[in-house]
């Protein structure tokens, strides 16, 4: 069965393409089949693997701006084993209002994934960091969702907006919609401060929470700007070790 899962966060900067990426590399790594659905204008995630963003023949833009379009047409390979993607582009920065009109603009994504069940092991979706229609297409398209959190000072803000979001999309979109996970990222075991995130966050979240943490990690933050996965980049960095870890964590947890 194929399983959709959205990386969600309405704050910028908390890892979400950092989790996307490495998650979908290390998942294909293990012989997962993978697409990833890059959501956000930024296309940091199409770029992070391996892709020019400013040179695509078609993008997920294309998904909304045309009935016709077959999802098929939309996929790109990607230089990792067994992870294809739709890319993203500055397109698509304009499609909310596009969509302002439109009959069931929340149903896009989900209708469109539809015909992949038998395609894919699983499907990662990169979310904007904002609560428009985008953020919620990638909800009531998803199974379940990760949540990033960042160890830092201002962690813990929003996030009963978060809650409170993906609680309306379950009551009126999408009943089956659960928290896959809560997983904190640039994690330093040496302050303080992300130590007492790590304690509020479990008391918030409890069992919810995963077992790994991604560190603050500098070959981590380097590998995109090569279009690269941390597994490419330096498979032997603490970053590459946590996403091996997330990865086996989220398999054992779909078993």
């Amino acid at each position: 069965m194929m399983k959709t899962i959205c990386i969600f966060n309405q704050k910028g900067g908390v890892g979400k393409t950092t989790t996307v990426v490495n998650l979908s590399c290390g998942m294909g790594i293990r012989g997962k089949k993978v697409l990833v659905l890059d959501m956000d204008p930024q296309a940091n995630t199409t770029s992070g693997l391996g892709l020019d963003k400013n040179n695509l023949d078609n993008s997920i833009y294309d998904l909304f701006s045309s009935s016709t379009h077959d999802i098929n047409d939309l996929i790109h390979e990607t230089t990792s084993e067994n992870v294809h993607i739709i890319p993203s582009n500055i397109q698509l920065s304009g499609v909310e209002i596009e969509l302002i009109s439109m009959e069931e603009r929340e149903f896009y994504v989900k209708k469109a994934i539809e015909s992949l069940e038998d395609e894919y092991d699983f499907i990662f979706i990169d979310c904007p960091p904002s609560l428009g229609l985008l953020s919620i297409n990638a909800l009531v398209a998803s199974d379940s969702v990760i949540i990033p959190i960042q160890s830092e000072y201002y962690a813990l803000e929003g996030l009963s907006l978060i809650i409170e979001t993906i609680n309306l999309v379950k009551k009126s979109l999408n009943s089956s919609l659960e928290i896959e996970g809560v997983l904190l990222t640039m994690y330093d075991g040496r302050n303080n401060l992300s130590i007492e995130v790590e304690k509020e966050v479990k008391k918030y979240f409890k069992d919810k929470v995963f077992s790994t943490i991604i560190p603050r990690n500098v070959r981590l933050a380097e590998a995109p700007s090569f279009g690269e996965s941390i597994f490419t980049y330096d498979k032997n960095s603490l970053g590459a070790a946590a996403f091996k870890d997330l990865t086996k964590e989220i398999i054992n947890n779909n078993r």
